[in-house]
C-alpha cells in the first residue's frame, strides 16, 4: 500500500428496510449526489463521535426552546399571583405589622 491511500473498505453491513424506506433512501442519496454506502458511512462516523447529526440537532433545540415555553407558561400566571396577594394582605393589615390579627381579619 502507497503511504497516501487510505485503506480500502473491505466489510460490509447488511440493513433490513422495507421496501419503500429503500426506494426514498436510495433517491434522497441520488437528490444529494451521494452513494448509500456514503450516506451510511457519515451516519456512522457521526454515532462513533457522538455528534449528533444537524437535524437531529435542531429537533432537540427545538424541543428545548418549547419546553422553555411551556415552563414559562405555566409560571408567567403564578409570578402574577403574589401581587395581587399582597395588594388584599395590605387592605386587611389595617396597622401595617405584617400580621393579621384576628381582629383585622373579621372587619372583612
Amino acid at each position: 500500500m502507497s503511504a497516501g491511500k487510505p485503506p480500502k473498505k473491505s466489510d460490509t453491513l447488511e440493513v433490513r428496510l422495507p421496501h419503500e424506506t429503500k426506494v426514498a433512501f436510495m433517491a434522497r442519496c441520488r437528490a444529494t449526489r451521494r452513494t448509500a454506502s456514503e450516506a451510511v458511512r457519515v451516519f456512522i462516523d457521526q454515532e462513533l463521535e457522538g455528534r449528533p447529526s444537524l437535524s437531529n440537532l435542531v429537533w432537540r433545540v427545538l424541543a428545548a426552546a418549547l419546553a422553555g415555553l411551556a415552563v414559562g407558561a405555566v409560571a408567567a400566571p403564578s409570578l402574577a399571583r403574589p401581587l395581587a396577594a399582597h395588594a388584599a394582605f395590605d387592605s386587611l393589615d389595617a396597622n401595617h405589622d405584617g400580621a393579621l390579627s384576628f381582629e383585622e381579619f373579621s372587619r372583612r
